[in-house]
C-alpha cells in the first residue's frame, strides 16, 4: 500500500463511501464545518493513519456535503473523518470537536477494535479511539424486490450471537452469521417460515449503565444502533466483508424457505443524551437528527428512555432512514422490518404527537418498502400507544394486548372469556375497522423483552440481579404464575404442570387467527432463570444451549406438531375476520362459540375459565377444528357439536403425557363421540373426520 494517494474534488452522489473505477469516492453530510479531514487507515489494526486528507469548502463542498475521491484506494483501508469550525449541543469546545474522529453514518461495513470506553481515552478526545469505517467491495446488481406478505407467516425471534454462541452450538464460528447458517436445518425442521433477528446494524455494546459495565457486563440485545448500514461486526468472520457475510446467511435463508426480517432501531442511537459517546451525528448533523427541547436547545429529548430521540420527521433523516431501509431490501435481501419503539415516528420536532406523520406513510409510499412487511412496536417509552391505531394503511403490529389477555388467561383469570375469544379470532376489535386484517396482528406471549416461556410457568417475581441494578429494572408486571413453587423445583407435581402450562401457551398461540410470533428457545424451555431484562448478559444466562433433555426435547417435538398442524389447517390463518356466518360453498358457519354448552359462550360470567371454538374448514371439504380451553382447576365432561357422517379425533391434548400430548397422524387418534372429557388447565385440539 502506498504512504500517499492522489486525489480530486469527487462527488456528492452518493452519500457513504463508493468503489468507482479511479478510486473510491467518499461523502459525508455536515452543514456547519468550516473544512474537514477525511483520515485513511491501512487496516483495522493500524493505530495511526498513514494519509489525512484535508477537505476545503472551495473544492470539496456541495451545499451541505464535502466529498473527495481517492485515486486507486483499494478496499480493506479503514477511514475516519474529522470536523472543523463546530463544536456539539453536549458542550464540547470546538478544539476537542476538531480533534474528535467520527464514523461515517453511512458506512457498509464498520471495525470496533480501536474503540474504546466512552471515557477511556483523553479528554480531548484524541488518541484515534474511534469506530472506523472500512472501505469494503460492492455487493452484486441489487435484486428486484417482489411482494412479500406475511400471510400463514410463522415468525422465530432470534439472537444471531447467542443462538450459536454457547459451546454446545458445535458450530464453526460461533455467534456469528456464518453460524447461524449451520443451524438452518434446525430451523426448517421446526417449521417457522420468518426468523426475525434482533438488531444486526452495528451497535454499540459498550453501552450499558456504569454498574453493569464495572461487572464486565456488555450490551447483548443491540438495541443502541450506530451503523444504520452496516451489519455488526462481531456477527461476522471477517467485518470487512460484513455486507457479504450477512448476505450469504440471507441467501441461504432464503434457499431453505424462510424469510428474513430485521429488527430495527430508529428511535434513538447509541450517543445517548449530552453525557453519550460523540460517535457521528452529534457533530455531522446534531441539530438536524435529534429532537430537542424548544426551551433548551442544548438538552436532548427522550421518549425511548435511552438519552436521545431521532428526530425522524426532519426531511433529511425520513430520507436517510428510508434509504438505509431499502438497502437493506434491494441489495442485502431481507424480507421485511420490525421497528422498535415505533410511535416515536408519529412525534414531531419537539416530540408533540402527529396526526398525520410523514415518516411511516413515506415507508408505505417507497416503491421498495411498499412490497415488504413493516411491523410497529407501537408504543414509546413517553406513554404514546397505537396498539391498533398505528399510522399508516398496511402496518402489521406487535399486539401486547394478545400477549396481556392470554397471559392472564392460562394463569387462571376468570371472566375474561370475551377477551381471550376476540384475541384468537386475530383483534378484529382492533384492526377491522380502519380496513386491517388478521395478518396485521403478530400474536405473541413471549419476546425477548421479558420472560422466556419456562419462566413465565416458575416465577411469580423477576430475579435481575445480575444485570447490577440492584433488581431495578424489568418489568414487575409479568402476569406470570410459579404454578405453586417459586423457581426450581423437585416437586413432580408441580414440574408436570408447568409443562402442560408451557404448552397451553404454545398451543394457543398457534390455534390463533393473526401471524403467531415465538421466541426462540421456548421451544426446548430456556430458562433465563427469572431474569427478564438480560440485555447486558451475553453469557450462558441468554445463549440457546443445544444440550436438549427428556422435556425439552418432549417440548420441541410438541411445537414442530403445532407448526405442522398449523400449516395442514389453513382456517388458523385465515385472511379475513370471522363473522359467524357460512360462506359460499359451506354447510357449517366460519366460527361457532361455546361455553360449557353448545351454543352458550361465557362472555359476561365473572367466574369463567372454558370456552369452545369449533372453526369450518377455509375452502369446502376442509377438516373442521373443535378447540377446548379449559383453564379451570378441575376437569369438565362437555358435550360436542354433532357433524352429519362425521366424528371427532382428539389430536391434540394438553394433560396428556408426552406423546400423546399431540398425534400427527390424524388417523390413530383417538376417536371421540357425543362427549369429551377435558383435564383441569388443558388445551384439547378435536379434527373432523
Amino acid at each position: 500500500m502506498r504512504s500517499v494517494y492522489r486525489t480530486q474534488p469527487g462527488s456528492r452522489f452518493p452519500v457513504g463511501t463508493t468503489i468507482l473505477p479511479g478510486g473510491v469516492n467518499f461523502c459525508v453530510f455536515c452543514p456547519q464545518a468550516t473544512h474537514v479531514e477525511l483520515l485513511l487507515y491501512a487496516s483495522e489494526e493500524r493505530a495511526e493513519p498513514f494519509q489525512i486528507v484535508a477537505l476545503t469548502h472551495e473544492e470539496h463542498r456541495t451545499f451541505f456535503f464535502w466529498h473527495v475521491l481517492v485515486e486507486d484506494l483499494p478496499p480493506g483501508c479503514c477511514y475516519t473523518w474529522r470536523v472543523h469550525g463546530l463544536h456539539d449541543m453536549a458542550r464540547m469546545s470546538e478544539t476537542a470537536a476538531s480533534r474528535k474522529e467520527l464514523l461515517d453514518p453511512h458506512a457498509r461495513a464498520v471495525s470496533d477494535r480501536f474503540y474504546q470506553r466512552r471515557h477511556a481515552a483523553d479528554a480531548n478526545g484524541s488518541g484515534h479511539a474511534s469506530l472506523r469505517a472500512i472501505v469494503t467491495e460492492p455487493l452484486a446488481r441489487p435484486d428486484d424486490v417482489h411482494v412479500r406478505t406475511l400471510h400463514d407467516a410463522i415468525i422465530y425471534e432470534l439472537h444471531v450471537g447467542g443462538f450459536t454462541r454457547h459451546p454446545s452450538s458445535g458450530v464453526r464460528h460461533p455467534g456469528t452469521f456464518a453460524g447461524l447458517i449451520e443451524k438452518i436445518p434446525y430451523l426448517k425442521a421446526l417449521g417457522v417460515t420468518h426468523v426475525e433477528l434482533l438488531p444486526v446494524m452495528a451497535f454499540d455494546e459498550q453501552d450499558v449503565p456504569a454498574c453493569a459495565a464495572a461487572q464486565g457486563l456488555r450490551n447483548y440485545w443491540g438495541y443502541s444502533t450506530h451503523s444504520f448500514y452496516s451489519p455488526h461486526p462481531r456477527y461476522c468472520v471477517e467485518p470487512q466483508r460484513a455486507p457479504q457475510e450477512f448476505r450469504a446467511l440471507v441467501d441461504a435463508l432464503h434457499a431453505a424457505g424462510i424469510c428474513v426480517l430485521l429488527d430495527v432501531v430508529f428511535n434513538h442511537t447509541s450517543e445517548a443524551g449530552k453525557d453519550g459517546p460523540v460517535i457521528h451525528f452529534k457533530l455531522f448533523a446534531n441539530e438536524v437528527f435529534y429532537q430537542h427541547d424548544a426551551a433548551d436547545p442544548r438538552r436532548y429529548l427522550d421518549f425511548t428512555g435511552c438519552g436521545n430521540t431521532v428526530n425522524c420527521n426532519h426531511p433529511l433523516v425520513s430520507a436517510f432512514i428510508l434509504r438505509s431501509l431499502e438497502y437493506w431490501v434491494r441489495e442485502l435481501g431481507v424480507d421485511g422490518f420490525r421497528f422498535d419503539l415505533a410511535s416515536v415516528f408519529a412525534r414531531g420536532e419537539h416530540g408533540e404527537p402527529l396526526a398525520t406523520p410523514p415518516l411511516p406513510w413515506a415507508m408505505e409510499a417507497s416503491p421498495v418498502l411498499a412490497r415488504v412487511p413493516l411491523i410497529a412496536e407501537a408504543w414509546d417509552a413517553a406513554g404514546l400507544y397505537h396498539v391498533g391505531a398505528f399510522p399508516g394503511m398496511a402496518w402489521a403490529e406487535w399486539n401486547g394486548r394478545y400477549r396481556d389477555v392470554i397471559r392472564r388467561f392460562v394463569r387462571g383469570d376468570a371472566g375474561i372469556i370475551g377477551q381471550v375469544c376476540t384475541c384468537m379470532a386475530g383483534s378484529a376489535d382492533l384492526y377491522e375497522e380502519n380496513g386491517r386484517l388478521p395478518p396485521n396482528s403478530i400474536n405473541f406471549v413471549t419476546c425477548h423483552d421479558g420472560f422466556t416461556l419456562n419462566d413465565l410457568v416458575s416465577f411469580n417475581a423477576k430475579y435481575n440481579e445480575a444485570n447490577g441494578e440492584n433488581n431495578r429494572d424489568g418489568s414487575n408486571d409479568n402476569l406470570s404464575w410459579n404454578c405453586g413453587a417459586e423457581g426450581e423445583t423437585a416437586d413432580p407435581a408441580i414440574m408436570r404442570l408447568r409443562l402442560r402450562q408451557a404448552r397451553n401457551f404454545m398451543a394457543i398461540l398457534l390455534l390463533s387467527q393473526g401471524v403467531p410470533m415465538i421466541l426462540a428457545g421456548d421451544e426446548i424451555l430456556r430458562s433465563q432463570r427469572g431474569n427478564n431484562n438480560a440485555f447486558c448478559q451475553d453469557n450462558a444466562l441468554s445463549w440457546m444451549d443445544w444440550r436438549l433433555q427428556d422435556d425439552a426435547l418432549d417440548m420441541l417435538r410438541f411445537v414442530r406438531e403445532m407448526i405442522a398442524l398449523r400449516k395442514r389447517h389453513a382456517s388458523l390463518s385465515r385472511r379475513r375476520f370471522l363473522t359467524g356466518r357460512s360462506p359460499d360453498g359451506h354447510i357449517h358457519p366460519d366460527v361457532a362459540w361455546h361455553g360449557e354448552r353448545l351454543g352458550a359462550p361465557a362472555w359476561h360470567d365473572p367466574d369463567a375459565r372454558f370456552v369452545a371454538i369449533t372453526l369450518a374448514g377455509r375452502a369446502a371439504g376442509d377438516a373442521m377444528l373443535h378447540l377446548i380451553l379449559n383453564m379451570n382447576d378441575d376437569a369438565r365432561e362437555v358435550t360436542l357439536p354433532v357433524l352429519d357422517n362425521l366424528g371427532w379425533r382428539r389430536i391434540v391434548d394438553t394433560a396428556a403425557e408426552p406423546p400423546r400430548d399431540i398425534v400427527p397422524d390424524v388417523e390413530t387418534a383417538p376417536v371421540e363421540r357425543e362427549m369429551c372429557r377435558v383435564q383441569a388447565r388443558s388445551v384439547v385440539v378435536l379434527e373432523s373426520r
